[in-house]
Parts: structure tokens; C-alpha cells; sequence
């Protein structure tokens, strides 16, 4: 299975009983250094608010797509002679494609949320209040585009040879979908753009198998043409079932950006966070808390205070105690989600705003900054907090586990692969072809015998 992220693109192979059998990752920014210059995979523009990625990176390699009129005949017929981003530059109405870190739609958050009675009634409606990082975008860019697609989406039309719906998990984080009953609101849509419900089509099932691969695949790689598309989704819902969580278990994702996230029954939209529908279980939720500024802060610290090394970052870490002497820090790179905040705010003991901290200081004031931050507004929510599960590429840092577990005073278990998503979707694939649940996609809990999951780290001083 293929999984695309902002910054990179993965492949995972699973066995039957989801033992893995292989897995790669192809980085973006070494890719494509001379082609499209991105840092991370996006290009932040001069206003700090608008993020973008350049269409034909995830060509050659969570946003949407604005397909051109004719890119469905061009994908039906695509010529195996030649490379998809050769075949497919003329399909795109936009060419910079808006990601998940993009904070320049604060106007149609506003008016969307009018449109349904405020923040809270379009919680209820769809799971969460207005985010800028959502799909719905300016009317000049949805009202004359044939299809409009999601990175999931997109990249399942990239092996489906036709436009691929988007799936109930993936669409429920637009803002445009009801949760509960699973179809597009139209109070949403018009709020946005005209003929928009047939723009998108209508969205299905995560565990759909939308149909054979396309023969471009069979042609010019050798595909079996009995190969099946499933529905693709987005990183997060992949990464749930990536850790096989169940009901009442909590992880951590350490990516790109960072998320909190739990398998629940019902739907409790708040103001804070996001519900979406749950990929494994259509008739479940799962429960996310998402922080924009995740390992792109933590790589510029590192870069700005330990001279781009993670040992020297992880030695400075180390070097100073828990608590940081009081010494606390707020890093916000790019505009934040949870809380809306941007810039880097330090405060001494003395909750004295200052303008800089020593190194070690500096370091340990962004880790636990960035751990209480996720337990406050995860309480805050009412989240119980037990045992915590932590994924993602930080999550091979065992000192920045430590902290993790030190701020939760929780332990804190991983498991072995820093890509759940990826993992994840190939858990999906033998999802959607088994049309039921594959087994096990049990508690972490019941699994920690396992070897695939292990206590990594525990509170250095329980309370």
C-alpha cells in the first residue's frame, strides 16, 4: 500500500496477520530540491499563513486537488511509455495545491460558520468548528473546476485510472460532511460554492473497493490487473488503524504535525478538536486533538540550538531537569490550531516574558511546552488519560519520550514502525478485501506482549 504525507511518500507490505513484510519512505525535499524547493514538503509563503505544495510533487511523489476539465479522459488513457507527471501537468487547475498547514482562509471559516448558526452548530453538523487547514476554499477556486479531490482521494485516482471518491474518514475532516449521517451538508456546501456536492461526488465507505488498478500500472510495472483500489484516507484515520486502537485507548502521534487521538461510540463535537468518521468501524468516531507545530518546530530548534544534530539536541534535553527550573516556552512557527496562536513566547520562573533562553533551557522549554499543551486541552475535553501509545518519527527519540511521559505521568508505550499511517493503510487494504474488520485490530492493551508494541518509557516521578 501507498501512503502520501506532506513531506514524503511511503509503501508498506503486510502479511495476511498484519505482520509486516516491508516498508520504505521516499522523502520529498531530497526528491525534488531542484524541481520545486520545498522545506518539508510545502513552500510557507511570505505572509506565514499560506502553506501550499506544489500538484506535481505528489504526482512524482492533507490537501486538496482542483482537477482541469478533461483529466478524467487523460487518466482513462494514460500512455504507459511515459511518467504520470509527464501525462497528467496539463490536469490541474491550480498548481499549488493547499496542505493541511495552510492559515489563510480565516474569511470563509467566519462565513461558513454564519451560515450554520456559529462555531458550535457546525461542530455538530460536522465534527468540528471552522479550521483554516479544511478543503473548503475560496469560490473563484471551486466554482469552474470539473472535480475537486484530496490527497487521498487524488492519489487513489492515480491508481484507479479515474476520479476516486473521497472516503467517509478523509471527507469528515473538510468541514462539509455530515458525521452522522454520513452525506454532504448542504447548508455547507452553498455556504461555499455552487454545483459543489457534484464536484466532490459523493463519498463512500472507507473499506470500498472502487475497482481494478489501472492498466497503466500493468503495463509499465507489472501489476496484476486482479489488483484492487481500496479507498484511500488521510494520515490520521490511517494511523488509527495503523495501532490497532479500540475503544478508550489514547495515542500520540509525533509527525509532521502532532495529534492526540482515541476510537470513541458517539460524537461529542466540541470547539476544540475534531470528530471524524472512524475508517475501520463506519459506524463509530475517532476523536482528534491536532497541534500544526510538530517536528517542523522541533527540527528548527534543533537546527537553530543544536547545530541540526538530534544527539546534541538530545544531550542538552537531558542536561537540564523536569520542570526546566520554571522556565517555560510556547512555540508557534506557524499559526497554531489549538490554541490560534503564533509566534515563540518564553516566560521565566517569574512568568516574566523574556526574549531568549540558554540552549539546554531552550530545548526542554519546546518539549514540555509542546506535552502540556497536548494534556491540558485533552483534559480539558474530558479525555481520560491511561496508557499512551506514541507513533511517529520523534517517537524513536527516547528522550523526548521521556518528557512525554514525565508531563502525562503516564507510560508510554510504541510500536515498532515510526509510519502508523502507513502501516495503517495497509491494514486498510486487507480491510476492504475481507469486506469485515481484519483480525486483530485489538486494544494495544491486550497486546503488549506483542512484540510489535513495547513499554518504552515510565514517569520518572509518579504522582
Amino acid at each position: 500500500y501507498q501512503h502520501f504525507l506532506c513531506c514524503s511518500v511511503g509503501f508498506s507490505s503486510v502479511f495476511s496477520n498484519l505482520k509486516k513484510f516491508a516498508c520504505f519512505a521516499l522523502v520529498f525535499d531530497v526528491l525534488n530540491a531542484v524541481f520545486f524547493r520545498t522545506q518539508g514538503g510545502v513552500h510557507v509563503h511570505s505572509d506565514r499563513l499560506t502553506v501550499t505544495s506544489p500538484v506535481l510533487m505528489w504526482v512524482k511523489q492533507h490537501g486538496s486537488v482542483y482537477w482541469e476539465e478533461g483529466a478524467s479522459l487523460i487518466l482513462k488513457n494514460l500512455s504507459s511509455d511515459l511518467p504520470l507527471h509527464q501525462l497528467l501537468k496539463a490536469c490541474f487547475s491550480v498548481s499549488d495545491s493547499p496542505v493541511w498547514m495552510d492559515s489563510s482562509t480565516s474569511s470563509q471559516c467566519c462565513s461558513l460558520e454564519e451560515a450554520v448558526g456559529g462555531a458550535q452548530g457546525l461542530a455538530d453538523i460536522t465534527g468540528s468548528r471552522a479550521y483554516e487547514v479544511r478543503a473548503a476554499r475560496r469560490k473563484s477556486q471551486c466554482s469552474d473546476r470539473n472535480r475537486i479531490s484530496l490527497v487521498s482521494s487524488f492519489a487513489a485516482s492515480l491508481f484507479l485510472g479515474a476520479y476516486a471518491p473521497i472516503d467517509y474518514s478523509d471527507g469528515s475532516g473538510m468541514n462539509l460532511l455530515q458525521i452522522r449521517d454520513k452525506i454532504w451538508s448542504v447548508s455547507c456546501l452553498g455556504a461555499c460554492a455552487p454545483g459543489l456536492e457534484k464536484k466532490l461526488g459523493c463519498a463512500v465507505p472507507s473499506s470500498s473497493i472502487l475497482g481494478p488498478i489501472s492498466p497503466y500500472y500493468v503495463q509499465r510495472y507489472g501489476f496484476n490487473p486482479d489488483c484492487k483500489v481500496v479507498a484511500f484516507t488521510g494520515d490520521n484515520p490511517a494511523s488509527l488503524a495503523g495501532m490497532r486502537l479500540g475503544e478508550g485507548d489514547i495515542a500520540i502521534s509525533l509527525g509532521t504535525s502532532d495529534t492526540l487521538f482515541l476510537w470513541i461510540k458517539e460524537p461529542t463535537p466540541a470547539l476544540e478538536g475534531h470528530i471524524l468518521c472512524n475508517p475501520i468501524d463506519s459506524q463509530t468516531y475517532m476523536a482528534l486533538l491536532c497541534f500544526k507545530n510538530g517536528s517542523l518546530m522541533r527540527e528548527k530548534i534543533r537546527d537553530d540550538f543544536a547545530s541540526g544534530s538530534w544527539d546534541e539536541f538530545s544531550k542538552a534535553l537531558t542536561s537540564t531537569a523536569i520542570g526546566n527550573y520554571g522556565n517555560l516556552g510556547f512555540y508557534f512557527y506557524v499559526l497554531e490550531i489549538t490554541p490560534e496562536a503564533v509566534g515563540i513566547h518564553r516566560f521565566n520562573r517569574d512568568n516574566i516574558k523574556v526574549p531568549k533562553f540558554p540552549k539546554e533551557v531552550e530545548i526542554r522549554a519546546l518539549i514540555e511546552g509542546q506535552f502540556m499543551a497536548k494534556r491540558i486541552h485533552a483534559e480539558k475535553l474530558g479525555y481520560k488519560i491511561g496508557e499512551i501509545l506514541a507513533t511517529g518519527g520523534a517517537s524513536h527519540n527516547k528522550d523526548i519520550l521521556q518528557v512525554l511521559s514525565d508531563v502525562f505521568n503516564a507510560p508510554v508505550y510504541t510500536i515498532d514502525t515510526a509510519n502508523s499511517a502507513c502501516l495503517g493503510c495497509a491494514y486498510r487494504a486487507i480491510h476492504g478485501k475481507a469486506g469485515q474488520v481484519p483480525k486483530p485490530l485489538v486494544r494495544p492493551g491486550e497486546n503488549l506482549s506483542d512484540q510489535e508494541f513495547c513499554l518504552d518509557q515510565s514517569p520518572t516521578f509518579p504522582f
